[in-house]
């Protein structure tokens, strides 16, 4: 049975662990990289979880699948849904789905009327999985921080 849990600062090390697990199964998925992410001592991880939301899959007791979320600084009412990963053995499973609507569930009850992503160009399965949970793209473009050869863009959901 996969359960979703929100993740406290107590829970850093978890975090931490799953974290960089989808960074060295996934690195062209996201704006950091395993190296840096490694250097993060304690303090960073746990500031890391009072900046924001995050939250944690678990099956068998074991985490799984994670997502974190933070309300914009200069628009609370828009939130950002990030380091979205699920383990390649629950991959096409509803997991990603839960993890995507305990982001939306967060945002609404922060009074948030969208959630938006990025996804990197190149990204298409996660592009046409967000595109079925109705985020749809902005046109909104930049680079990638971690490689400005790359880009991605913006992705937004209402909701309303």
């Amino acid at each position: 049975m996969i359960e979703v849990r929100s993740a406290g600062s107590d829970d850093w090390a978890v975090v931490r662990e799953i974290r960089l697990r989808a960074l060295a199964d996934s690195p062209s998925a996201f704006a950091s990289t395993l190296a840096r992410e490694e250097a993060f001592g304690e303090a960073d991880w746990r500031r890391r979880l009072e900046h924001g939301y995050c939250f944690l899959a678990w099956a068998d007791e074991r985490p799984v699948g994670t997502v974190a979320g933070f309300a914009d600084e200069d628009d609370p009412r828009t939130h950002h849904l990030v380091a979205m990963w699920v383990e390649p053995a629950h991959r096409r499973t509803p997991l990603a789905t839960e993890l995507v609507e305990a982001v939306c569930r967060r945002a609404r009850l922060d009074a948030a009327a969208a959630v938006q992503l990025f996804v990197v160009d190149g990204n298409d399965r996660a592009r046409r999985f967000y595109e079925r949970l109705g985020f749809v793209a902005t046109g909104e473009r930049h680079p990638l921080p971690r490689n400005p050869g790359i880009g991605e863009e913006l992705m937004r959901r209402s909701l309303r």
